[in-house]
């Protein structure tokens, strides 16, 4: 018996195997594949019923046979074996890799063997000079953060943290009462009831500094609600504004890092994005630390205060040398 997870791979790449062995005998191609001939006529079978949308004639896959040879007459735009891009391959390690450390994964043994086929996949299929892996790897620090969550969850335990509020542009101490440990959208959540907020918060891992599991137990109230991650996590806010900003392909890390809206592709490997921020003194910072890989477009008054923080910054830096 076949199972389903031996069977697809085989029958994604039976249609470009046959396309360049035309005429082939069916028991050569059954030993190539590692199936029986039974097995392979089966697989034929069921290729008979794919194909593209509409699914009338002229859109099914069309197989023909001579005796015990197989011809493929119409491949249905399968004429090539699936491939990963590098950028596809690196998110899909990316997923996996986070998977394999967030609790409640099922089987963490099978996640860890996906990584290492596909990791054996992409190197040999790779054009030289080409590496596929992790596009930011986990620092040590937040590793160690994440053992110490994974603990006080399991352990059902408090904690206390230091973390880096991004909207505010701070960085505070507070106990936590952990409810999950999450995965969204690529990056590890510590959902839990935070006391100085009084509500359910989310908490990134890699932005918590410090953490500490108390000798008591985690008690998040009863009408504490788990957040509602299914549409993603950033939801627009009334109160924010949003700038429209240019970046050049060294500033493109902005749009990874930090929530956008919108991303348009322009030439040259440039992006247009739209991000919304709390704080103007905090959005100016940001933008004067990317220097010339940025451009404003909107609100104009942002820009201008982009403008006037950094002539300031010049003023005050000629005004130095000048006493030295």
């Amino acid at each position: 018996m076949n199972s389903s997870n031996e069977r697809l791979p085989r029958l994604l790449a039976l249609v470009p195997y046959l396309l360049t062995r035309p005429g082939i005998r069916v028991e050569e191609a059954a030993a190539d594949f590692g199936v029986t001939p039974k097995q392979l006529r089966r697989d034929l079978e069921l290729l008979w019923m794919c194909g593209l949308p509409g699914y009338g004639p002229g859109d099914l896959i069309d197989l023909s046979f001579e005796g015990e040879t197989i011809t493929v007459s119409f491949d249905a735009g399968m004429s090539r074996p699936l491939r990963l891009t590098a950028a596809e391959a690196t998110a899909l390690l990316v997923a996996l890799r986070a998977l394999a450390d967030t609790p409640g994964v099922v089987d963490t043994d099978a996640v860890q063997r996906a990584v290492a086929k596909i990791e054996s996949a992409v190197g040999e299929a790779q054009q030289p000079g080409v590496v596929v892996g992790l596009a930011v790897r986990e620092a040590e620090e937040t590793a160690e953060i994440r053992d110490a969550v994974q603990d006080a969850v399991r352990r059902r335990r408090a904690v206390r943290i230091r973390y880096y509020s991004l909207s505010r542009d701070e960085i505070t101490e507070r106990a936590v009462d952990p409810m999950r440990l999450l995965l969204v959208e690529g990056r590890s959540y510590l959902e839990a009831w935070c006391r100085a907020a009084d509500g359910v918060r989310l908490f990134r891992l890699d932005r918590i500094d410090r953490a500490e599991v108390l000798d008591e137990a985690a008690a998040p109230p009863s009408h504490a609600t788990p957040t509602d991650t299914s549409s993603g996590l950033f939801r627009p806010d009334p109160s924010q504004q949003t700038a429209v900003l240019v970046l050049e392909p060294d500033a493109r890390w902005v749009a990874e890092y930090y929530p956008v809206d919108q991303l348009t592709e322009l030439d040259g490997g440039r992006a247009r994005v739209l991000m919304r921020y709390a704080d103007t003194s905090w959005m100016v910072r940001l933008l004067l630390g990317l220097g010339g890989e940025v451009r404003v477009e909107q609100p104009p008054e942002l820009a201008a205060e982009v403008v006037r923080r950094a002539r300031a910054g010049l003023a005050r830096a000629e005004s130095l040398a000048a006493l030295r």
